[in-house]
């Protein structure tokens, strides 16, 4: 990869590190339901205007949109609002490329590699210990929600086998127009209207900034980057610079929000990035 170009993926990697501090300071302000579907209206419009749709089928675009928009970010906005630190969270929604290969191997017969085994393992194993360092400040119910929006994670990425070779910004903003409406149903019914009319008509700058980040920095000019990197190089080559989204999530979590880690929740975390390392290792041909 150019040098440009390895730069680019490395502030795509920021960012969206950043969009974890962004969500965690957004909930603050928003009902978590309602936070995520104004975030996906936004991603969509107007952009959908102007920007194709991919080229896959309708059915695997709405797929890809309700597991993602509608189940996986809901899970992980909620996680964040009952008390899971961003640093934390980024962290562990990295747990997906494990699921990944677990139910690529459960429904499309795709054996995993040795590396991919030692990976599973040793991620768990990270997550475990992790686990062990939960305080009133990261519930349990954060880490289950936090992975069950990890799972939902990996089941989209099984839908996106079915999409092929498309732009992944046009699939994220087409795939955007999904959430909207059932996640606004949702906080409607579970966290009321007065609640999330009160939000919106006394939003201060604080939660525009952070809305305004995690849509049009995290979601449009991320996956636009992404895209362009995948597109040029091929996923082998851009994907371990994934490792460094929970890197940047962690660190500025502990930056704007003065989160510590503790000598056992760092083994955790190195344990989960080597296991990660390991399951998106693609070995040589030989």
């Amino acid at each position: 990869m150019k040098f440009n170009d390895n730069l680019l993926a490395i502030l795509v990697a920021m960012v969206w590190g950043g969009s974890f501090v962004a969500i965690k300071i957004g909930v603050e302000y928003f009902p978590p339901l309602l936070f995520s579907a104004l975030r996906f209206a936004l991603a969509a419009f107007p952009l959908v205007f102007f920007l194709p749709p991919p080229n896959a089928s309708w059915r695997v675009i709405f797929g890809i949109g309700f597991v993602l928009g509608v189940v996986k970010f809901s899970l992980l906005f909620v996680s964040m609002d009952v008390g899971l630190s961003a640093g934390l969270a980024s962290l562990l929604v990295q747990s997906q490329a494990f699921f990944t290969v677990i139910l690529a191997a459960a429904m499309l017969r795709e054996q995993p590699s040795r590396s991919q085994n030692a990976g599973i393992l040793v991620a768990f194993l990270g997550v475990a210990t992790v686990a062990t360092t939960v305080d009133a400040n990261a519930p349990s119910q954060g880490i289950a929600l936090i992975l069950s929006a990890a799972l939902a994670w990996a089941a989209s990425n099984i839908l996106l086998r079915h999409a092929g070779s498309v732009s992944m910004l046009n699939l994220m903003v087409w795939a955007s127009l999904v959430p909207p409406i059932p996640v606004f149903g949702l906080s409607l019914w579970l966290e009321g209207a007065d609640v999330g009319w009160a939000a919106v008509t006394t939003i201060n700058w604080h939660g525009a900034l952070a809305l305004g980040y995690v849509t049009f920095v995290g979601t449009v000019l991320g996956f636009a980057g992404w895209g362009y990197l995948i597109a040029r190089y091929g996923a082998g080559r851009v994907a371990p610079f994934a490792l460094l989204v929970p890197v940047f999530g962690m660190s500025l979590s502990a930056v704007v929000f003065g989160e510590t880690f503790g000598p056992m929740r760092l083994f955790g975390a190195a344990l989960v990035l080597v296991g990660l390392a390991l399951t998106i290792w693609r070995q040589p041909a030989g």
